[in-house]
């Protein structure tokens, strides 16, 4: 978890409150463009710096990975939409007001709609599974307004504290409630389960003391915990992924069949083949940057 303000010391936090001055300068400058415009321009800006920081690497690295017979022309076409979708989405994420605005109608279709909406009018909770894929806060704006049932999510705190009160606050105006990850956070959130609440969860990150489960052909380490509460707490755990349309700045949101209800590493891995499947036809929009296969870095994948 990243530390607190007052673990960090005085030229660590002067850093992150530059930064900050920073970042927040360069979003105020593009929130003076029309909203595609400024989309296109953070997509832009994203893949300039994308070299420059690693990120580029880190995508080639991972492809290579899992990915190796790839055609050379496609894994640049990935390199170069990873970051552009990334910074779509980080400019999405700052234009709170315009975002909801534009994704509360978004089209929803998928297998997974009339399991969902039985949930609903059961009373039964609902995890909302997705990933780092497209933009997840699509779905979140256009499920709340089309079953006008609010729907909590669950995030993790940056660690520059001065770019995170910002984070949060935009995070706020798509929609509450909000659970920190850690303790308190996931607390709040299984007392919305209990409730039959609506929750929204990423589980595509590389999780300490997970399972080494399979995506992508390779061993990753994943989290089970979201399947032990679906089952403990009889949730309908439903596969969510927002997919941006070829205009850069809409989604279509998309509902797969629900999981079944088994064990939890069973029932993770469906997760992770839904996921795979979902990547697999658009590979541009997943966040290739993540160090999503650990255990094998140091075994001939060299991170940047």
């Amino acid at each position: 978890m990243p530390a607190e303000k007052s673990e960090l010391s005085k030229s660590k936090l002067a850093g992150y409150y530059v930064a900050n001055l920073f970042l927040q300068a360069m979003i105020a400058g593009l929130r003076l463009l029309p909203y595609e415009a400024r989309l296109a321009a953070m997509g832009r800006i994203t893949r300039a710096v994308s070299p420059l920081v690693g990120f580029r690497k880190r995508v080639e690295n991972n492809l290579n990975l899992v990915c190796p017979d790839l055609p050379e022309a496609e894994l640049k076409r990935i390199c170069s939409a990873v970051p552009d979708n990334a910074g779509r989405a980080i400019m999405e994420h700052f234009s709170p007001e315009e975002f909801t605005e534009r994704q509360k109608n978004a089209k929803v279709s998928g297998p997974g709609i009339a399991a969902f909406e039985t949930a609903l009018a059961e009373g039964k909770p609902v995890m909302m599974i997705t990933a780092h894929f497209g933009h997840y806060l699509a779905a979140r704006i256009a499920l709340q307004s089309r079953n006008g049932k609010p729907i909590g999510c669950l995030y993790r705190r940056m660690a520059n504290p001065y770019f995170n009160d910002a984070y949060v606050d935009a995070f706020l105006r798509t929609g509450e409630p909000m659970f920190e990850q850690g303790r308190r956070g996931m607390m709040e959130m299984v007392r919305s389960l209990k409730k039959g609440g609506i929750i929204a969860i990423v589980s595509d990150l590389h999780a300490h003391g997970g399972e080494e489960l399979m995506f992508f052909g390779k061993p990753a380490v994943t989290s089970v915990l979201n399947a032990e509460l679906a089952m403990k707490y009889k949730a309908v755990m439903i596969p969510c992924y927002a997919i941006r349309q070829p205009n850069g700045a809409d989604f279509e949101i998309v509902l797969n069949e629900p999981v079944p209800h088994s064990d939890p590493k069973t029932m993770t891995q469906y997760i992770n083949d839904d996921l795979e499947a979902q990547v697999r036809q658009h590979m541009g929009q997943w966040f290739w940057i993540h160090r999503r296969w650990k255990p094998w870095y140091g075994l001939g994948v060299q991170d940047a």
